[in-house]
């Protein structure tokens, strides 16, 4: 009997070793699935800032593009206007090293065009005023009467780097450039141009870097739309649509990997469900073993009367002490190796309990951790849905700037097509033509800005757009159907949940009815006359409740 309970003892310890490590692969499994979460997260969130970034930077690049078509509209319209000479860049030479400093000290007036007199002047402001077009222009006149330079200690003048070409009008564009350079100086230091600044309000200081600093604006850096700042506005671009796509194919890499995860934490879940199985059949052996400790405590109690009773013979019968006493002896080697069993059991049956609890922990952390899960996943798809949304957003306006780039190139290539065939002239040509006479009051720029408004009211035809919208449709149907499934997932998680604490509360109430009443009849035995009890502190919560003692 005694090595019956031991080989049982032994097997509800491997068994609690085997649970242990099944729980230790459970806890693992729940770290990946934190681990994949946050591994999502970051991958979605530099997936947003690529969508931003791409977004600023084509809304620059339109911008730029704007500004240069409007300003070669304005320099076009004035350059071919009467008495205009150019613009002052074009009649100009500049120092190589000192092209910044000479167009900062210049602003506005470099890319101006040049009249030679006043009427020219007026008639081309009037012009531009009536076409509602940018523009600016500077009078070559007559500077007889010079502007004395600024003489400022630590800067030196910008007006020996800067000269006029050759030409007829070489004389003029140097007093014009004697008058535009008399109060612009140059420093090589940034924070002395500011102290000249601020001591003297009637100078402009510039530096190598193109700076202008003046009494009522301080600007760093040229200030100039040109084609280089549009090339370097198109190569941002370029490489925001770079970033854009790696930070699209590391957010698929990651939605892999969460997949993946689902899977594994399907296995974690049914690792629970045995976990949960085998604590119920540890449960059982327990009070298999509380069984046997009774019915070994029951033979001590006779075996104890039974040894009262033989002393008593022996007190009677004396010739009978010396057989008795062998019988003695036997029993109470017998007697120690109960009691020594029933030790043994006790401590088995604590480290029992003590594992139950422990694994009732576990299923209510990994429960909660489950539900967390959950909650993060619905929160993933809603954001990975937003994304969507603004990816699928960004491409159409990249789609519809390539058409329009496209729709401006054929209309420009047709353009010059039909000048050579129909009308047998180059391009150029046609541009140095003046117009035709309009009826009066019909303006050619605003009659051509309404005819492209009215191209632009059909808008372009895609060809693609059936297409997009059923694949788009597809994968909606995709994503409602993984959904359900999830909350399928959720239900039937929950079911489970609430079947192992009915359980756990049905087999609980069992052990302790049998305890309870064991325990009663085993204290009047040991204690004649006296009454023992077990109650249970919160008998409402069989989870939660703890037992008392009452003797």
């Amino acid at each position: 009997m005694s090595e019956l309970s031991k080989q049982e003892v032994e097997l509800a310890r491997d068994e609690a070793a085997l649970i242990a490590d099944q729980a230790q692969d459970a806890q693992s499994a729940q770290i990946a699935v934190r681990d994949a979460e946050t591994a999502l997260d970051a991958a979605t969130a530099t997936y947003a800032k690529a969508i931003a970034a791409s977004a600023g930077d084509v809304a620059r690049l339109e911008t730029l593009r704007a500004s240069v078509a409007a300003n070669a509209s304005s320099f076009d319209e004035l350059k071919s206007a009467s008495g205009a000479l150019g613009s002052l860049s074009e009649l100009i030479e500049v120092d190589a090293e000192w092209q910044s400093a000479v167009h900062a000290g210049l602003s506005d007036a470099l890319n101006a065009i040049v009249m030679s007199d006043k009427s020219s002047a007026r008639e081309a402001l009037a012009s531009l005023q009536r076409s509602d077009a940018m523009g600016a222009v500077v009078l070559l006149g007559d500077w007889t009467t010079k502007i004395a330079p600024v003489a400022v200690q630590g800067a030196s003048s910008l007006r020996a780097f800067v000269r006029a070409k050759a030409g007829a009008n070489a004389s003029a564009v140097n007093s014009l450039l004697d008058a535009l350079l008399a109060r612009v100086v140059f420093v090589d230091l940034f924070d002395r141009g500011i102290d000249i600044v601020l001591e003297r309000p009637d100078v402009v200081v510039v530096t190598s870097k193109g700076d202008r600093l003046a009494t009522t604006s301080l600007r760093v850096g040229p200030n100039a739309v040109t084609a280089a700042a549009l090339e370097r506005a198109e190569v941002r671009v370029a490489a925001s649509a770079e970033v854009l796509t790696q930070a699209e194919s590391a957010l698929n890499l990651r939605r892999v990997e969460v997949v993946s995860v689902r899977e594994r934490l399907a296995g974690v879940r049914s690792t629970q469900v045995d976990i949960d199985s085998r604590a119920t059949s540890v449960v059982a052996r327990r009070r298999e073993f509380d069984a046997k400790a009774a019915g070994l405590r029951e033979r001590k109690v006779l075996v104890d009367a039974r040894l009262n009773e033989i002393e008593s013979r022996l007190q009677a019968d004396q010739g009978a002490r010396s057989s008795a006493s062998e019988q003695r002896s036997r029993v109470e080697a017998v007697l120690g190796a109960v009691v020594r069993l029933s030790s043994i059991v006790e401590g088995h049956v604590q480290t029992l309990e003590a594992r139950q609890i422990e694994l009732q922990e576990l299923r209510r952390r990994q429960s909660s951790e489950v539900r967390e899960i959950s909650h993060r996943l619905d929160e993933a798809r809603r954001e990975r849905s937003e994304i969507e949304k603004q990816l699928e957003g960004q491409r159409e306006r990249n789609r519809r700037v390539e058409l329009e780039e496209s729709e401006v190139k054929v209309r420009l290539e047709g353009a010059i097509e039909t000048l050579r065939r129909d009308l047998e002239v180059e391009p150029q040509r046609a541009i140095d033509t003046p117009l035709p006479e309009l009826p009066e009051g019909t303006n050619p720029l605003a009659r051509q800005r309404e005819l492209e408004r009215e191209l632009r009211l059909m808008g372009p035809i895609n060809p693609l757009a059936l297409e997009e919208f059923t694949e788009l449709q597809l994968r909606n149907t995709f994503l409602e159907e993984q959904l359900e499934d999830v909350k399928n997932s959720r239900r039937e998680l929950m079911k489970v949940i609430k079947q192992v604490d009915q359980e756990i509360q049905s087999n609980f109430a069992a052990a302790y009815a049998d305890v309870r009443d064991n325990f009663t009849k085993l204290f009047a035995m040991l204690f004649p006359g006296g009454t023992g009890r077990l109650t249970l502190t919160n008998p409402d919560d069989l989870l939660n409740t703890g037992i008392e003692v009452e003797a």
